[in-house]
Formats: structure tokens, C-alpha cells, sequence
């Protein structure tokens, strides 16, 4: 059985080869994140792409008519070879990869983080700092969703690390100590 990452590396890879030598990696990035915010909002998209009885034509139309003037020629052409290949329907798990080729060789982070109330942009700066402290990291992206169960505090996901400061999890904690 081949894993995702068999399927997905191979094709981020090649668009980051690509992208390297023509200078412009962020662009793609970019392109990139372009896909994946459509995607998301668009399930109609999502179906016609991994609909296996439009013939290629007919998806590279719709590409071309949704991405056509917004990326770049190149990756246009990569989406263009997704299709031939019958990989069109990856393109979310591909540009999730070469979004993570990116920040790697940009030396960026990612982190996840929960909490109990929107994050100020003060508090976004904190963590941000706290962050790259802890990781060594030139940069942090910060993807922050509300998790009102939390009912206070942050908890901050990096890779497999996690750090729980939320009031939940302190809670669960001292409810430990005093049982054991």
C-alpha cells in the first residue's frame, strides 16, 4: 500500500526543484496557498477535480479559468501535468508538502495553536518569540483556532511537541496530582 507522503513528495518536490531554480520559491508558496484556501472553500471544485469521468481537457479548463491570471505560468503547467497524470485530485496534499519544503528551507515553524478567545496580535508576537525561542527557528507561521473547552490560556502545537498552558489543561493536572 503506498503511504500519502509516496504519492505527495515526489510531485512537491519536483515544484520545488523548479521553483529553486527559477528563483521563486515564495511565489510558489504563495500559489500554493492560493490552492488550498480554494479548495477549502469551494467543495464544488474539490468534486469536479476528482470526478474521473471529465476527460483532462475539460479540468484543465476549469484550472486554467480559475487559476489561469492569479499563478504562475509554471505552476500552471504543473497543474496542467497533475491532470495528465491523474494527480489532480492530490493537489491539496501536494501544495500542503511544498509548503513545508518552503518553510524548511526557510527555517519557519509552524505552529498550531488553540485558545480559549481570539488572539490579540500582542499575544500573536509573544508566542511567536516564545516559539523561536524554543525551536530555533528564523520565523513562525501561526495558525490559531478558538477552542472555548479551554476556558483559558493557549496550547501550542509545534511538530510533535506540545505545550499545554491552558487553564483546561492545568486543571487536569492538578486533578492528577491530588489524585494520586
Amino acid at each position: 500500500m503506498t503511504s500519502t507522503s509516496q504519492l505527495f513528495d515526489p510531485y512537491a518536490e519536483a515544484l520545488m526543484a523548479i521553483a529553486r531554480e527559477q528563483g521563486l520559491e515564495d511565489r510558489f508558496g504563495e500559489d500554493a496557498a492560493l490552492f488550498r484556501s480554494t479548495l477549502a472553500a469551494s467543495a464544488d471544485l474539490r468534486h469536479l477535480l476528482e470526478n474521473p469521468t471529465l476527460f483532462s481537457s475539460q479540468k484543465k479548463a476549469v484550472l486554467n479559468q480559475v487559476f489561469g491570471s492569479s499563478v504562475h505560468p509554471l505552476v500552471l503547467n504543473f497543474l496542467n501535468l497533475l491532470v495528465d497524470r491523474n494527480r489532480i485530485a492530490f493537489l491539496d496534499g501536494i501544495a500542503d508538502r511544498y509548503q513545508a519544503l518552503l518553510r524548511k528551507l526557510r527555517n519557519v515553524v509552524r505552529a498550531d495553536v488553540s485558545s480559549a478567545v481570539p488572539l490579540t496580535e500582542a499575544q500573536v508576537q509573544v508566542i511567536t518569540e516564545k516559539v523561536k525561542q524554543l525551536t530555533g527557528a528564523a520565523g513562525v507561521e501561526i495558525e490559531s483556532q478558538v477552542d472555548a473547552d479551554l476556558l483559558g490560556g493557549v496550547i501550542i502545537k509545534v511538530g510533535s511537541q506540545v505545550l499545554d498552558a491552558s487553564l483546561r489543561g492545568q486543571l487536569k493536572r492538578i486533578s492528577i496530582s491530588l489524585a494520586a
